[in-house]
């Protein structure tokens, strides 16, 4: 059976199955939604994390209110959650705590990127990386910290933005040697240079980056799965279309004192509770009475 088989596990089959798209799942019910629509995994981005509360993705939000996200996330849906985890919230030894802490919540897995804090959006200016050895050290440790075997660690260098495309590649491979699963190279800006990064990191789980507004094409999971990757992460995209239409919504309302022409936009009450489960909190709170 499926719960069964460990979060990172199912992960892993997904991604061997073929391409697997992840979409970005900013709140549980979305990831409920994933899972009703057939996706075989999901993601929780640390960008539509911290947008959701109010404050830019530099590094703001605590290891204990992503680890709480991801939590509720998991819970809400049988496919497995891959989680941002940022630089892992520290240096090394904060890292066992933190896969420690994801691996706890019910994860199939993190990534952790390589950025000096203040980190910064992976498609923005201005970055910096540490030093390729210190990565090393990170990934050493959240391979030693997990418990499952199975608990994927992915490890994402923004360095082809800072040092260029080959230093991104060296990187790539040496963390693979530290036991990371798979590498994310960020901010890749054309096609050409995601098809060079999958030949220069051959038999590698790759995972690419669909972000919109970005540096990176956006090139379908077909033709990114025949390149060589893996995973495709979707992360803001359904949070930015949720985000619009409530922008258009309250403008409506504003401006008309009404949402009458929104409705017919909307979920329903029906398609709501059913998605919720409702009527099955309904009867089991039925039963519990004796009624």
């Amino acid at each position: 059976m499926t719960n069964d088989i460990s979060p990172g596990r199912r992960l892993r089959n997904a991604w061997t199955a073929g391409p697997v798209a992840l979409p970005g799942v900013f709140n549980p019910l979305v990831a409920r939604m994933a899972e009703r629509l057939g996706f075989s995994a999901v993601y929780l981005s640390g960008g539509a994390l911290s947008a959701g509360s109010g404050v830019p993705d530099i590094g703001l939000l605590t290891l204990s209110e992503f680890v709480q996200a991801a939590q509720l996330t998991a819970q809400a849906t049988a496919l497995p959650l891959l989680c941002d985890a940022d630089t892992g919230f520290g240096e090394a030894l904060n890292v066992e705590r933190t896969v420690r802490l994801f691996e706890t919540a019910g994860v199939a897995g993190i990534h952790l990127e390589d950025q000096e804090m203040p980190k910064r959006c992976g498609h923005l200016s201005g970055k910096s990386v540490v030093a390729p050895e210190v990565m090393a050290a990170k990934i050493r440790a959240a391979v030693a910290a997990k418990k499952d075997r199975d608990f994927v660690i992915i490890a994402r260098t923004d360095a082809k933005g800072v040092h260029g495309f080959d230093d991104a590649v060296a990187r790539a491979k040496r963390y693979l040697d530290a036991g990371a699963d798979g590498i994310f190279p960020e901010a890749m800006e054309s096609r050409e240079e995601f098809e060079q990064f999958a030949k220069a990191v051959p038999n590698a789980v790759l995972l690419a980056n669909m972000t919109e507004f970005g540096k990176s094409p956006l090139l379908d999971v077909t033709t990114l799965g025949q390149m060589g990757y893996r995973m495709v992460l979707f992360p803001l995209t359904a949070f930015r279309v949720a985000m619009k239409a409530a922008e258009n919504t309250l403008r409506e309302i504003l401006t008309n004192g009404t949402q009458q022409a929104s409705v017919p936009g909307m979920q329903t009450r029906a398609e709501l509770y059913d998605l919720l489960g409702y009527t099955g909190y309904e009867a089991r709170d039925r039963a519990y009475f004796g009624s």
